[in-house]
């Protein structure tokens, strides 16, 4: 069966029933290794990092596997690297149902899912239990009853919980569908988050004799100097990477749609271009100093060029991989490897909407 006609299937259910049926079908797969057939040819670009060999840049970002649940069998689809996530102290259930919303049209998800997930305890048995010998980014967050004042406890409970099984450690600050979260990438609690978090790392590196980098998620929502105050604290905290970026809450590319009005995280092809800008920022500001990881709209091979060529070392993808299937893992990676011929060039349309935005 073909991705596109399975495709046609599950978007018939609501999109969060589509979700758990299709990774439940995918984990049912893995023992006769259906899931390398659906992939076809791993595709591979080793690409070093973070002091850690990547088979490819391509990576599966969080938020497809909450719990860990399924590491081995997404892995199995070709990616490069798996982050699993965003996983809190308890569990919790998120947001009231319905919470995910397709904008076909625009190749688009609006989700207000507020990090439902069965808790860092079951992650830290399912991670246990999969034996997965890849790279394994684990994403955390806080839980939504914590107060703000008290955040940094939830994140260093977490980060203490999964570091011996993670091979780098992702830092949620930029979901908007957890109130209060976005404030905490600015200010004193900012400056107070990245220093507990770096002083908990050196402590766990020395505890584990082994070094588990630290990445921070961000949002694509900010203007270009709050850009740059965040940058400075990356680079004065030392952290070891920045992802850039998480969904946004613009919704002026979805006007007039029937769910653009929905609150939550917009992501897919609208979020392509000011991500992008985001990572162009971040790269003049930081100069190399910090690896960046690009997400946002990734939905063909020549998307995720653009990441790299606006300054991203790796890429991630989520909703382009729903729309697209395991077919945009190795496509990604085909432009990525070709990228320097001149026969290979990024969508003019796109650059000039990335230099709309960063002219804004």
């Amino acid at each position: 069966m073909s991705y596109r006609l399975l495709r046609s299937l599950l978007f018939r259910l609501e999109p969060e029933t589509a979700h758990d049926i299709s990774l439940g079908l995918l984990s049912a797969a893995q023992p006769f290794r259906l899931p390398r057939l659906l992939s076809g040819p791993r595709p591979r670009l080793d690409t070093q990092l973070l002091g850690l060999r990547f088979p490819n840049p391509v990576g599966l970002a969080a938020g497809l596997d909450k719990n860990g649940d399924h590491i081995r069998a997404l892995a199995a689809l070709g990616f490069g690297f798996v982050e699993i996530g965003t996983v809190t102290p308890r569990p919790q259930g998120g947001n009231p149902r319905p919470r995910m919303f397709r904008l076909t049209r625009h190749g688009a998800l609006i989700n207000r899912m507020g990090f439902n997930n069965k808790g860092v305890e079951h992650l830290v048995n399912r991670v246990r239990a999969a034996r997965f010998q890849g790279i394994l980014g684990i994403n955390i967050g806080k839980n939504a009853d914590t107060p703000a004042d008290q955040a940094v406890d939830d994140y260093l409970y977490c980060l203490r919980k999964v570091y011996q099984y993670a091979s780098y450690v992702t830092v949620n600050i930029s979901s908007p569908n957890t109130r209060g979260l976005r404030d905490l990438q600015h200010g004193t609690q900012f400056d107070e988050l990245l220093a507990s978090l770096k002083g908990e790392q050196m402590q766990l590196s020395l505890t584990w004799n082994r070094y588990v980098p630290l990445v921070i998620k961000i949002s694509p929502d900010m203007d270009e100097q709050q850009l740059r105050v965040l940058a400075d604290a990356l680079l004065r905290h030392r952290m070891d990477a920045v992802a850039a970026t998480n969904t946004t809450v613009d919704r002026d590319a979805v006007i007039g749609h029937r769910h653009g009005g929905e609150s939550g995280g917009l992501s897919g092809r609208p979020l392509l271009a000011r991500s992008t800008a985001t990572i162009t920022l971040l790269a003049e500001h930081l100069q190399g100093a910090l690896p960046i990881i690009g997400i946002g709209g990734i939905a063909k091979g020549s998307d995720a060029v653009m990441k790299l060529r606006a300054g991203a070392s790796l890429v991630q993808v989520y909703t382009g991989f729903i729309y697209r299937g395991p077919r945009l893992i190795g496509e990604c990676v085909s432009a990525m490897r070709y990228m320097d011929e001149p026969a290979r060039s990024v969508a003019t349309d796109l650059i000039e909407e990335v230099d709309e935005i960063l002219g804004d």
